[in-house]
């Protein structure tokens, strides 16, 4: 019995739960792998787009502050970006800026009224152009009245929703505003002691008042003018429905627009000298 026993061997296996630690490793590989799908894709991606995609993203890539023409190219100090001094802005620099927002907002203007079924009838007699003082914004007349009955100061309803929705329009940008009123040639006979000045004046007063009620600030407003007969659209023509008209001109933010403005301002009153000479 006791020889028996002494034979008995007890063999232990050791179990082992699950697989073994294999480290982090694998998440680098998986990385690499998305980073290259990633660019893979980007790669198809440019090779569809136009010539004017590409060469937008190429120059992002060689330029991404888009300065290198006020810094130079260079990143080594010394040599470029770093010793450079930075470009002042000219006055002939922040005019072309505020061309290109004027235009962009003359563009919208138009659309609106193309859109708008209410002013269809009414965008034929509006002209919006940029000139030398700035955004001009022309309401013509008729021989129908579109904007305002003869002899009258007080806008149909429809130039009044335009005019209100100009100035909605025109608070976009910070700029101030001149608003004129204009009539032709022909005489004033409802009253004697009212002409085509106070007509125009009142004409220009209303419509700065419209204006403030559709959005436009109270600060944008620099003048108001009445020019009567002063300063035809059509000079052969004085006579013409054509000449009747209010004008907004919202004006570039420099000095040169307030001495275009005063010049204009000086020789239409040298013109009313003239006139009351004669």
């Amino acid at each position: 019995m006791d020889k028996a026993r002494e034979n008995i061997i007890i063999i232990r296996k050791k179990k082992v739960m699950g697989h073994g630690h294999h480290g982090g490793a694998w998440k680098v590989a998986f990385a690499d792998f998305m980073t290259a799908m990633f660019a893979l894709f980007l790669v198809l991606w440019l090779v569809n787009q136009s010539s004017d995609v590409k060469a937008a993203v190429a120059g992002y890539f060689q330029d991404p502050l888009g300065r290198a023409g006020e810094f130079g190219q260079s990143i080594v100090p010394g040599d470029g970006a770093q010793a450079a001094v930075k470009r002042v802005l000219t006055p002939t620099d922040v005019t072309s800026l505020r061309a290109a927002e004027f235009r962009q907002l003359g563009e919208e203007i138009k659309e609106k009224l193309a859109q708008a079924p209410e002013f269809r009838s009414l965008a034929a007699n509006v002209e919006i152009s940029v000139t030398a003082e700035g955004l001009r914004i022309e309401l013509i007349e008729d021989s129908t009245g579109v904007f305002f009955e003869s002899g009258n100061a007080m806008p149909r309803p429809g130039a009044a929703s335009l005019l209100a929705m100009l100035g909605g329009e025109l608070t976009a940008l910070p700029n101030r505003v001149v608003i004129e009123g204009h009539t032709d040639a022909a005489p004033y006979v409802v009253a004697r002691t009212y002409s085509n000045w106070e007509l125009s004046a009142d004409r220009a007063n209303t419509s700065r008042r419209i204006l403030v009620a559709g959005g436009l600030r109270p600060s944008q407003i620099l003048q108001v003018r009445g020019h009567a007969d002063q300063d035809l659209k059509l000079p052969t023509q004085p006579t013409s429905p054509r000449n009747r008209r209010v004008t907004i001109t919202m004006l570039y933010d420099h000095a040169p627009a307030a001495d275009t403005l005063a010049e204009r301002t000086d020789s239409a009153a040298g013109r009313h000298v003239a006139a009351a000479g004669r």
